[in-house]
Protein backbone atom coordinates (compact mmCIF):
# COMPACT_ATOMS: atom_id res chain seq x y z
CA UNK A 1 0.00 0.00 0.00
CA UNK A 2 3.00 2.31 0.12
CA UNK A 3 3.57 2.41 -3.64
CA UNK A 4 3.29 6.21 -3.85
CA UNK A 5 5.50 6.95 -0.81
CA UNK A 6 8.33 7.75 -3.24
CA UNK A 7 6.30 10.71 -4.51
CA UNK A 8 6.05 12.65 -1.24
CA UNK A 9 7.87 15.96 -1.57
CA UNK A 10 8.36 18.74 -4.09
CA UNK A 11 9.10 18.10 -7.75
CA UNK A 12 10.05 20.10 -10.83
CA UNK A 13 8.15 18.76 -13.83
CA UNK A 14 8.71 18.83 -17.57
CA UNK A 15 5.37 18.28 -19.31
CA UNK A 16 5.01 17.23 -22.93
CA UNK A 17 1.44 17.08 -24.22
CA UNK A 18 0.34 16.06 -27.70
CA UNK A 19 -1.48 19.05 -29.21
CA UNK A 20 -4.08 16.97 -31.13
CA UNK A 21 -4.43 13.46 -29.66
CA UNK A 22 -5.78 10.65 -31.85
CA UNK A 23 -5.38 12.75 -35.00
CA UNK A 24 -2.11 11.38 -36.36
CA UNK A 25 -0.33 14.61 -35.38
CA UNK A 26 3.12 14.55 -33.80
CA UNK A 27 3.10 18.18 -32.60
CA UNK A 28 3.93 18.45 -28.89
CA UNK A 29 3.51 21.32 -26.41
CA UNK A 30 6.23 21.41 -23.73
CA UNK A 31 5.68 23.36 -20.51
CA UNK A 32 6.93 23.42 -16.91
CA UNK A 33 5.22 22.36 -13.73
CA UNK A 34 5.85 22.22 -10.01
CA UNK A 35 4.27 19.46 -7.93
CA UNK A 36 3.94 19.06 -4.17
CA UNK A 37 2.85 15.62 -2.99
CA UNK A 38 1.89 14.32 0.45
CA UNK A 39 1.13 10.88 1.86
CA UNK A 40 -1.88 10.10 4.02
CA UNK A 41 -3.58 7.12 5.76
CA UNK A 42 -0.13 5.70 6.67
CA UNK A 43 0.72 5.38 2.95
CA UNK A 44 -2.69 4.21 1.70
CA UNK A 45 -3.45 7.60 0.16
CA UNK A 46 -1.45 10.14 -1.81
CA UNK A 47 -2.41 13.67 -2.82
CA UNK A 48 -0.54 16.10 -5.01
CA UNK A 49 -1.12 19.56 -6.41
CA UNK A 50 0.65 20.57 -9.58
CA UNK A 51 0.99 24.15 -10.83
CA UNK A 52 1.30 24.86 -14.54
CA UNK A 53 2.62 28.45 -14.38
CA UNK A 54 2.71 29.10 -18.12
CA UNK A 55 -0.84 27.74 -18.50
CA UNK A 56 -2.27 29.65 -15.52
CA UNK A 57 -3.84 26.51 -14.09
CA UNK A 58 -3.48 23.81 -11.44
CA UNK A 59 -4.28 20.14 -11.12
CA UNK A 60 -4.79 17.90 -8.13
CA UNK A 61 -4.57 14.13 -7.93
CA UNK A 62 -6.03 11.97 -5.17
CA UNK A 63 -4.91 8.34 -5.00
CA UNK A 64 -6.50 5.84 -2.62
CA UNK A 65 -5.40 2.24 -2.02
CA UNK A 66 -7.98 -0.54 -1.61
CA UNK A 67 -6.45 -3.27 0.62
CA UNK A 68 -8.96 -5.92 -0.52
CA UNK A 69 -8.11 -5.64 -4.22
CA UNK A 70 -4.56 -4.34 -3.69
CA UNK A 71 -5.27 -1.69 -6.30
CA UNK A 72 -5.17 2.07 -6.41
CA UNK A 73 -7.96 4.36 -7.60
CA UNK A 74 -6.70 7.65 -9.02
CA UNK A 75 -8.86 10.78 -9.35
CA UNK A 76 -7.97 14.08 -11.11
CA UNK A 77 -9.26 17.59 -10.50
CA UNK A 78 -8.48 20.61 -12.67
CA UNK A 79 -8.69 24.31 -11.91
CA UNK A 80 -9.16 24.92 -15.65
CA UNK A 81 -12.43 22.95 -15.74
CA UNK A 82 -13.39 23.37 -12.09
CA UNK A 83 -14.29 19.69 -11.87
CA UNK A 84 -13.25 16.49 -10.14
CA UNK A 85 -13.29 13.54 -12.52
CA UNK A 86 -15.04 10.80 -10.54
CA UNK A 87 -14.14 8.07 -13.05
CA UNK A 88 -11.08 6.50 -11.44
CA UNK A 89 -8.02 5.13 -13.11
CA UNK A 90 -7.51 1.76 -11.40
CA UNK A 91 -4.41 -0.38 -11.22
CA UNK A 92 -1.32 -1.41 -9.31
CA UNK A 93 2.45 -1.40 -9.19
CA UNK A 94 4.72 -4.29 -10.03
CA UNK A 95 8.12 -3.28 -8.76
CA UNK A 96 8.92 0.26 -9.89
CA UNK A 97 6.22 0.36 -12.61
CA UNK A 98 2.54 1.03 -12.10
CA UNK A 99 -0.21 0.64 -14.72
CA UNK A 100 -3.68 2.14 -14.31
CA UNK A 101 -6.67 1.95 -16.66
CA UNK A 102 -9.97 3.73 -17.02
CA UNK A 103 -12.38 5.53 -19.30
CA UNK A 104 -11.94 9.04 -20.65
CA UNK A 105 -13.72 11.29 -23.11
CA UNK A 106 -11.93 12.84 -26.06
CA UNK A 107 -13.80 15.29 -28.27
CA UNK A 108 -17.09 13.91 -27.01
CA UNK A 109 -16.36 10.24 -27.62
CA UNK A 110 -15.34 7.59 -25.09
CA UNK A 111 -11.77 6.27 -25.18
CA UNK A 112 -9.76 3.92 -23.01
CA UNK A 113 -7.07 5.63 -20.97
CA UNK A 114 -3.85 4.27 -19.46
CA UNK A 115 -1.47 5.81 -16.95
CA UNK A 116 2.04 4.41 -16.54
CA UNK A 117 4.13 5.45 -13.54
CA UNK A 118 7.84 4.62 -13.57
CA UNK A 119 10.04 5.22 -10.54
CA UNK A 120 13.48 5.85 -12.04
CA UNK A 121 15.26 6.43 -8.73
CA UNK A 122 14.70 8.43 -5.51
CA UNK A 123 15.14 11.71 -7.43
CA UNK A 124 13.35 10.99 -10.72
CA UNK A 125 10.02 9.57 -11.83
CA UNK A 126 7.94 9.55 -15.01
CA UNK A 127 4.19 9.58 -15.66
CA UNK A 128 2.64 8.86 -19.05
CA UNK A 129 -0.94 9.04 -20.28
CA UNK A 130 -2.10 7.20 -23.40
CA UNK A 131 -5.47 6.92 -25.18
CA UNK A 132 -6.86 3.99 -27.13
CA UNK A 133 -9.73 4.46 -29.58
CA UNK A 134 -9.86 0.70 -30.32
CA UNK A 135 -10.54 -0.82 -26.87
CA UNK A 136 -6.87 -1.18 -25.98
CA UNK A 137 -5.58 -2.80 -29.17
CA UNK A 138 -3.28 0.17 -29.78
CA UNK A 139 -2.23 3.08 -27.56
CA UNK A 140 -1.09 6.61 -28.34
CA UNK A 141 0.89 8.38 -25.63
CA UNK A 142 -0.43 11.94 -25.42
CA UNK A 143 1.06 13.39 -22.22
CA UNK A 144 4.28 12.75 -20.34
CA UNK A 145 5.58 14.27 -17.12
CA UNK A 146 9.21 13.89 -16.15
CA UNK A 147 9.63 14.59 -12.44
CA UNK A 148 12.89 15.66 -10.82
CA UNK A 149 12.98 16.10 -7.06
CA UNK A 150 13.39 19.79 -6.19
CA UNK A 151 16.42 20.68 -4.10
Amino acid sequence: MNDFDFFAGTWDVVNRRLVKPLSGSDEWDEFPGRSVATRHFDGAASVDEIAFPTKGSYGMTVRVYHPGTRQWSIYWASSASGTLDTRPMVGAFTGDRGEFYGEESHEGRPVRCRFVWTVVDEHRARWEQAFSADEGETWETNWTMDFTRAS
